[in-house]
């Protein structure tokens, strides 16, 4: 069983994990879908969508994967000029729980680092020991060897909390353990069968791991 006690470092995604970003990127959406040239799909279809991996979305809604890294820049500025997009209730005292343990804590995200510093303010800023932000859909993986490497510690004492499909697989090829989020994007049955090594269904539950 795994525990707390097995991790030296906390590697969390941040947009569906740590911030709420899901109602503000609906609202853009379809500007979006117009700019770049994919479908858009409606309210129902997007629930629905949240049930299937990212290349089956693509597929779906027909983005070419060399759009992808246009996409991100462009969704990325966008949320620079908007406000900052707010934190799940319990997360700050979330990261003080694991602060107050001696773990470490590391941001890795699609997001720029420039708008997580916003959102989490001074305070819980300061708590992150490593930032690598900026990571392409597919490209989580590097990113989390990136902090693996400045921080100095080893695959297996790490472990990535995410809300989304990518988030486990990219934690599997470096060799973290992965956790799976229940209030983000990735609905829970898609997360499920992607099979993380620890599920939470609750914020309350992340912070009770870690007490």
């Amino acid at each position: 069983m795994i525990t707390a006690r097995d991790f030296d470092l906390l590697v969390f995604d941040f947009d569906g994990t740590l911030a709420n970003s899901a109602d503000w990127f609906r609202s853009i959406l379809p500007d979006i879908a117009k700019r770049f040239g994919f479908r858009c799909p409606d309210a129902n279809e997007l629930e629905i969508l949240r049930h299937k991996p990212p290349r089956e979305v693509m597929r779906i809604l027909k983005i070419p994967g060399w759009k992808l890294v246009l996409i991100a820049m462009h969704v990325r500025k966008r949320a620079a000029k908007a406000e900052a997009f707010p934190l799940f209730e319990g997360v700050p005292e979330l990261l003080q729980q694991i602060a107050s343990r001696g773990s470490r804590i590391a941001v890795v995200s699609s997001n720029a680092e420039v708008n997580v510093r916003r959102a989490l303010g001074p305070e819980l800023s300061a708590k992150v020991s490593a930032w690598s932000c900026g990571a392409s859909m597919f490209g989580k993986a590097k990113h989390f060897r990136a902090v693996l490497r400045e921080l100095n510690v080893t695959p297996e004492r790490a472990l990535s909390v995410g809300d989304e499909i990518r988030d486990i697989e990219a934690a599997r090829d470096v060799g973290l353990k992965a956790a799976a989020v229940a209030w983000g994007f990735g609905m829970k049955p898609a997360l499920e069968a992607a099979k993380p090594d620890v599920q939470f269904a609750t914020m309350g539950d992340l912070i009770n791991f870690f007490r």
